[in-house]
Protein backbone atom coordinates (compact mmCIF):
# COMPACT_ATOMS: atom_id res chain seq x y z
CA UNK A 1 0.00 0.00 0.00
CA UNK A 2 1.58 3.26 -1.17
CA UNK A 3 0.68 6.14 1.15
CA UNK A 4 0.91 9.81 0.19
CA UNK A 5 0.57 12.95 2.26
CA UNK A 6 -1.43 15.35 0.11
CA UNK A 7 -4.13 18.03 0.06
CA UNK A 8 -7.85 17.25 0.23
CA UNK A 9 -10.10 20.10 -0.94
CA UNK A 10 -12.91 21.19 1.34
CA UNK A 11 -15.08 24.32 1.56
CA UNK A 12 -17.60 25.93 -0.74
CA UNK A 13 -17.33 26.95 -4.36
CA UNK A 14 -14.76 29.76 -4.75
CA UNK A 15 -13.88 29.43 -1.01
CA UNK A 16 -11.31 26.60 -0.86
CA UNK A 17 -9.98 25.14 2.37
CA UNK A 18 -7.64 22.17 2.39
CA UNK A 19 -6.89 19.34 4.79
CA UNK A 20 -3.46 17.77 4.72
CA UNK A 21 -4.16 14.04 4.87
CA UNK A 22 -2.39 10.70 4.70
CA UNK A 23 -4.16 8.57 2.10
CA UNK A 24 -3.56 5.69 -0.26
CA UNK A 25 -2.08 6.92 -3.54
CA UNK A 26 -4.85 5.40 -5.69
CA UNK A 27 -7.72 7.05 -3.81
CA UNK A 28 -9.60 10.03 -5.24
CA UNK A 29 -8.46 13.50 -4.17
CA UNK A 30 -11.47 13.97 -1.88
CA UNK A 31 -11.97 10.30 -1.09
CA UNK A 32 -11.41 8.22 2.00
CA UNK A 33 -8.25 9.03 3.96
CA UNK A 34 -6.26 7.28 6.68
CA UNK A 35 -5.57 10.24 8.97
CA UNK A 36 -5.71 14.05 9.02
CA UNK A 37 -2.22 15.54 9.44
CA UNK A 38 -3.17 19.24 9.36
CA UNK A 39 -4.88 21.96 7.33
CA UNK A 40 -4.13 24.81 4.92
CA UNK A 41 -6.28 27.91 4.50
CA UNK A 42 -5.13 30.02 1.52
CA UNK A 43 -7.83 32.68 2.03
CA UNK A 44 -6.34 34.25 5.15
CA UNK A 45 -3.57 36.80 4.88
CA UNK A 46 -0.98 35.36 5.36
CA UNK A 47 -2.07 31.84 4.41
CA UNK A 48 -2.57 29.64 7.46
CA UNK A 49 -0.90 26.22 7.69
CA UNK A 50 -1.20 24.06 10.79
CA UNK A 51 0.38 20.60 11.02
CA UNK A 52 0.52 18.00 13.77
CA UNK A 53 4.27 17.28 13.69
CA UNK A 54 3.99 13.97 15.58
CA UNK A 55 1.47 12.61 13.08
CA UNK A 56 3.57 13.84 10.15
CA UNK A 57 6.70 12.17 11.54
CA UNK A 58 4.77 8.94 12.16
CA UNK A 59 3.62 8.70 8.54
CA UNK A 60 7.00 9.70 7.16
CA UNK A 61 8.55 6.96 9.33
CA UNK A 62 6.12 4.47 7.83
CA UNK A 63 7.30 5.44 4.33
CA UNK A 64 4.62 7.90 3.20
CA UNK A 65 5.60 10.14 0.28
CA UNK A 66 4.88 13.87 0.48
CA UNK A 67 3.51 15.55 -2.65
CA UNK A 68 5.36 18.53 -4.12
CA UNK A 69 2.62 20.99 -3.12
CA UNK A 70 2.56 19.88 0.51
CA UNK A 71 6.36 19.82 0.60
CA UNK A 72 6.46 23.46 -0.57
CA UNK A 73 3.91 24.49 2.07
CA UNK A 74 5.85 22.74 4.84
CA UNK A 75 9.14 24.28 3.73
CA UNK A 76 7.59 27.76 3.67
CA UNK A 77 6.43 27.22 7.27
CA UNK A 78 9.81 25.88 8.34
CA UNK A 79 8.49 22.44 9.29
CA UNK A 80 10.66 20.52 6.81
Amino acid sequence: MAVKIRLMRMGAKKRPFYRIVATEARRARDGKYLEVVGFYNPLTDPAEVKVNKETLQKWMGLGAQITETVKALLKRQGIL
